[in-house]
């Protein structure tokens, strides 16, 4: 009996192989940014670009502030694995606020030389960091959303099958 199951399982499972494939799957969704960081950098004013600079080192700056609160809360609950996860995005969120705080110098700096190219360059840099930072901000806060659950990887399973069962296929 054991015999003609597994038979039913191999043929079963080369049908499945030889089917056609899937139709792909279609493309995700994109969230569009607001329009000022969609703007290419060419077509801001030197002074609106030194504006929306200051003011995303703010925002990145409240992300900032904010992760760190999440920081402190895993800390407050001692779950190690909320802690690790939000710790590792306020790590990557430092980083991007010191290149762009950075990029922010020179492009002051540029536009002070009224030098376009190193300028859009450096805007860029603040733009794109804000949107990264961003979303860092909200996986921070999904990992403190989460639940702590943790598989071991040596986890071993063994299924037992009793004697006493009535043989033959039990879909007839």
């Amino acid at each position: 009996m054991r015999i003609v199951g597994m038979l039913v399982v191999v043929m079963t499972t080369g049908m499945a192989f030889a089917q056609a494939p899937a139709a792909p799957a279609p493309a995700p969704m994109r969230v569009r940014p607001p329009p000022s960081v969609l703007d290419k950098a060419a077509d801001v004013p030197d002074s609106q670009k030194l504006e929306r600079s200051t003011q995303a080192l703010g925002g990145m700056r409240e992300a900032l502030r904010q992760v760190l609160e999440k920081v402190e809360e895993a800390r407050r609950t001692k779950d190690v694995v909320k802690l690790n996860c939000a710790n590792e995005k306020l790590t990557q969120i430092k980083g991007l606020l010191r290149i762009s705080e950075q990029a922010d110098v020179s492009l002051q700096e540029a536009i002070s030389k009224q030098e376009a190219s190193p300028g859009e360059h450096e805007y860029t840099k603040v733009m794109i960091a804000q949107q990264k930072v961003g979303q860092l901000r909200s996986e921070a806060e999904e990992c403190i959303g989460q639940l702590a659950f943790r598989t071991d990887e040596n986890l071993f399973v063994e299924v037992e099958e009793p004697d006493n069962l009535p043989g033959g296929d039990p879909t007839r």
